[in-house]
């Protein structure tokens, strides 16, 4: 592989990471040059080395580091440590696996995971942050809201909208042209058959709404 490959930083140290790491070490474009994360006694994930936690990222990007990757799995912690990253100046890159397929004419924002036999077709877009996880299928038309999850095995049919935050458990359905909230939460094994509202839970076949998160921040 060339030399002249970006360094990235990771933060995060979890599982979630570990698959992101995995992707990253496959990459022909960057090279990571290490890992922050506020784990106690964490000192290497995948055999990346710990160099602090998120507080030594302004020293880092003194010391001449600029790209970031932000895999934490959390919604909404994601979303925090990618805006404290981009305030000190990161530039947050993609992590794309080589094993999953991706059409030419979607779009794709930043900090945006794409795991392994995942799918995504030709006009979706996917904004900031967002993760499409392991066999996760999105046709076409549709649109992923930053920072969203669509969780292993869940199948989005064509012009899905999926909110900001939005959470699709394991093997969720989801019919053409519904709707689901910001910042809302599918159970897993769910099929969503009508729009589904903001900062709720909604479970089954077909969903139904049984809360409110009460999550409005």
């Amino acid at each position: 592989m060339s030399s002249d490959r970006v360094p990235v930083i990771v933060m995060g140290a979890g599982g979630h990471a570990k698959v992101i790491i995995d992707m990253l070490l496959q990459s022909a474009e960057y090279r990571l040059a290490g890992c922050v994360t506020h784990e106690p006694g964490a000192t290497e994930v995948m055999g990346l080395p710990v160099i602090g936690d998120d507080d030594t990222l302004g020293t880092v990007y003194a010391s001449g580091g600029r790209h970031a990757f932000v895999a934490i799995g959390n919604n909404r912690v994601r979303a925090d440590r990618m805006h404290y990253a981009r305030s000190i100046g990161f530039t947050i890159v993609n992590a794309i696996s080589g094993h999953a397929i991706v059409s030419s004419r979607a779009t794709l924002g930043a900090g945006v995971a794409i795991m392994p036999g995942a799918v995504i077709n030709v006009d979706t877009v996917v904004e900031d942050g967002a993760i499409i996880n392991t066999g996760a299928t999105v046709d076409h038309d549709c649109r992923i809201g930053a920072f969203a999850h669509i969780a292993p095995g869940t199948h989005l049919a064509g012009n899905v909208t999926v909110g900001e935050g939005a959470f699709l458990g394991v093997g969720t359905a989801v019919i053409p042209r519904r709707a689901i909230g910001a910042w809302t939460t599918i159970g897993a094994g769910s099929a969503v058959v009508r729009d589904i509202g903001d900062h709720v839970m909604a479970v089954g076949v077909p969903a139904r709404v049984i809360k409110t998160t009460g999550d409005r921040s």
